[in-house]
């Protein structure tokens, strides 16, 4: 077990500005989508990824070796790379139908199938504190979409295509972050996620078009050069937090992301209206948002600390990401 160094201000510093980045990200990839197509998007970010998380490794001297690699098991860093990829790309897709904080409400799904999926995979405990805070996110959902349930039964359409494609881009994430946390016995996280990076802007790049990016105006290159930055940040800022606080009260704080985003979309609605439509939520909606901040925050804190090395993006979380 890593020894924490004490500095518990520092990790939840760090912890918060993680979840700010990350509420933000949503935001930022709906105005980036106006102009670059998301497959050509998510190619971009893992390939920034890929070159900063690289030269840092680099630097370190802390490359990952293939023979270390090969001993983890490529079929399961192909697994991972499944999950990775199409969690980066459905959730793009679905912001398309959808909007900044309906994807981060959705998206707190990610950590409870990954706790869930430990379970069934490691035989981890899944505690009744837990199972409240199960409880308590789906009471959240339904409150949230409270004025909007009726579209959730259109599931291709509208913000039911939305809805069910994060669901989805959830669910591959869970299958990403097992594969990774089995990988973890013989590669370091950010050495894994070198190989992912690497593997996904391969796998996306006979269909992305680099074209298109010279085409943004000013805000969505902005905008675009945030996207691609904020995993490399964010995840960085992330770790930092984990070796100074406890990985579930980091965890905890991560749930907070939500709350950023819907703060962030109020002031672009008021500020600057033209950037991304406005959202329309109804107070019964906003106690939606944090109950299921609640319920997440209950399932962080309710068991045993959840594993240090798997970012939460949306990716994220890993999206994430």
């Amino acid at each position: 077990m890593n020894k924490l160094s004490g500095r518990w201000k520092l990790g939840l510093s760090l912890a918060v500005f993680t979840a700010a980045i990350w509420g933000l990200l949503p935001i930022a990839l709906a105005i980036t989508l106006r102009a670059v197509d998301p497959v050509t998007l998510t190619w971009a970010r893992f390939l920034v990824a890929a070159l900063m998380l690289g030269g840092i490794l680099a630097v370190l001297g802390r490359l990952p070796q293939l023979s270390k690699t090969a001993r983890g098991g490529w079929g399961v860093l192909a697994l991972a790379l499944f999950g990775l990829v199409g969690n980066f790309v459905l959730y793009v897709v679905a912001l398309g139908h959808t909007s900044p904080t309906v994807a981060q409400i959705v998206t707190q799904l990610s950590p409870i199938l990954l706790m869930l999926g430990g379970v069934v995979v490691f035989h981890e405990r899944f505690t009744a504190i837990r199972w409240v805070g199960f409880v308590l996110l789906i009471v959240g959902l339904a409150l949230f979409f409270n004025r909007r349930l009726p579209e959730l039964m259109h599931p291709t359409e509208g913000l039911g295509l939305g809805v069910a494609l994060f669901a989805l881009a959830s669910f591959v994430w869970a299958i990403y972050g097992l594969a990774q946390k089995w990988m973890l016995r013989h590669l370091q996280s950010q050495q894994i996620l070198l190989l992912l990076y690497i593997g996904a802007a391969i796998v996306l790049s006979p269909a992305a078009r680099p074209s298109v990016i010279l085409k943004v105006d000013t805000v969505q290159a902005w905008m675009f050069a945030f996207c691609c930055a904020n995993t490399v940040f964010a995840y960085g800022a992330f770790a930092e937090a984990l070796k100074h606080w406890e990985a579930s009260r980091v965890g905890a704080t991560l749930t907070l992301t939500p709350l950023f985003t819907i703060t962030a979309m109020w002031c672009v609605e008021h500020f600057a209206p033209t950037l991304v439509a406005p959202e329309g939520l109804n107070w019964i909606s906003i106690v939606g948002a944090f109950v299921v901040v609640g319920g997440s925050m209950l399932c962080a804190l309710g068991g045993a600390p959840a594993p240090a090395q798997v970012p939460a993006e949306s990716g994220a979380r890993a999206e994430v990401s």
